[in-house]
């Protein structure tokens, strides 16, 4: 079953999901499972997100790979398994729907056909490949009055939530700034932008609203980006550009954000997290390892450590493994179906991710700051 930071993980999720998730409380929901190996498979192993919670039958898994198929089916415990997902959705009739490939191709059409279905919807990240097909997906959900859940796993999670607290109670003090960094892999620029750097812009509105407008500095080897420079990414998640990423956001109270994700001869990803600074102290949240490890508190003014203030792990109980991450995201999905309120993480905060890249984007190309919302919803680089 796997513990959790000493409990049990289905008493962990149980405890997370607070009344609604005692035995009784509600009725079972029959949850299906969309996956394509090869072509994205399923994200971060979110084929195993639905187990262990109570309420909850996975019922079938969609994938055209037999093999793929059957090791699917085996890791969630599904019932049964098709090759064809709408062949899946007309005869299951599942109430939840896990769409999980990492790719975007399928995007759009798994989540209308899901949608159509009735099913509130999983989803992993990012959200779509352009801010036209985020605004179509946002519709769809809207128009059959559906949940969807983005997996952006660390919004969540106890420890960002515990940072979130502190901020709000000012114990570094009023927020000025942010500052974040993407993973800087082997994908640093503009592939870490959309895949990686949709997890900080996340977080960055989790902490500070809505931004009101961006602007950004995108360059490849030097050279500025134009839409001639556009490439097609090692995954298919829409164009990319540029090996540095450089971008300022305002937000509602004078808060700035920066984002920045450059190549260089370091590829650990270290680096990766969002950094809040307030006029006592900071916080540095990394988002490099899933789940998220604890964050750093730094009780000094002047943003260094010195001989009255060092960098301290702020602890938190929390999920140990990417597995029980991924099942908080279902455990607040099925509150948020109970409930009537959005998920931690929904269609629209999925939305303003995919509209934060594409502001980037455009205001390299005009040379100029770009206001939101965005006026133009076309994607920048595509020809």
């Amino acid at each position: 079953m796997g513990y959790v930071y000493g409990m049990r993980r289905r008493d962990f999720l149980t405890a997370g999901l607070g009344s609604l998730a005692q035995p009784g409380a509600r009725r079972t929901y029959r949850a299906a499972i969309i996956g394509h190996t090869g072509r994205g498979g399923y994200g971060h192993e979110w084929e195993t997100a639905w187990k262990g919670l109570p309420s909850i039958e996975v019922v079938a898994v969609a994938d055209p790979d037999d093999a793929g198929r059957g090791r699917a089916m085996a890791r969630s415990g599904a019932a049964r398994g098709y090759r064809d997902y709408l062949e899946m959705l007309r005869k299951e009739k599942p109430d939840l729907v896990g769409i999980f490939p990492r790719w975007l191709d399928q995007r759009l059409a798994m989540v209308t056909a899901a949608a159509e279905a009735g099913a509130h919807i999983l989803i992993e990240k990012p959200f779509a490949q352009s801010l036209r097909e985020a605004d179509a997906l946002v519709a769809v959900a809207e128009r059959h009055g559906i949940k969807v859940q983005v997996g952006h796993t660390a919004r969540p999670t106890p420890v960002t939530r515990r940072a979130y607290e502190m901020v709000r109670t000012g114990q570094i003090g009023v927020l000025l700034e942010m500052r974040a960094r993407g993973k800087e892999d082997a994908r640093a620029g503009g592939e870490d932008l959309i895949v990686l750097g949709t997890h900080d812009f996340d977080l960055m509105r989790m902490f500070a609203g809505d931004p009101k407008w961006v602007f950004a500095h995108v360059t490849e080897k030097g050279e500025e980006v134009d839409p001639r420079r556009a490439r097609q990414p090692t995954e298919p998640v829409g164009p990319v550009a540029g090996d540095e990423v450089a971008a300022m956001f305002y937000f509602p109270g004078g808060v700035h954000g920066y984002f920045g994700s450059k190549a260089s001869d370091q590829r650990s990803g270290v680096r990766f997290g969002l950094t809040l600074y307030g006029s006592k102290g900071a916080i540095f949240i990394p988002l490099t390892a899933v789940p998220s490890e604890p964050p750093y508190l730094l009780r000094s003014p002047s943003w260094v450590s010195d001989s009255g203030a060092a960098w301290e792990r702020i602890n938190a109980p929390g999920p140990k493994t990417r597995a029980d991450a991924n099942a908080m995201m279902v455990a607040d999905l099925l509150e948020a179906v109970e409930t009537g309120r959005d998920p931690v993480c929904s269609a629209r905060d999925g939305r303003w991710t995919i509209e934060m890249v594409t502001g980037i984007y455009q205001s390299q190309l005009s040379g100029a700051r770009v206001e939101f919302p965005l006026k133009n919803r076309r994607h920048p680089l595509d020809n």
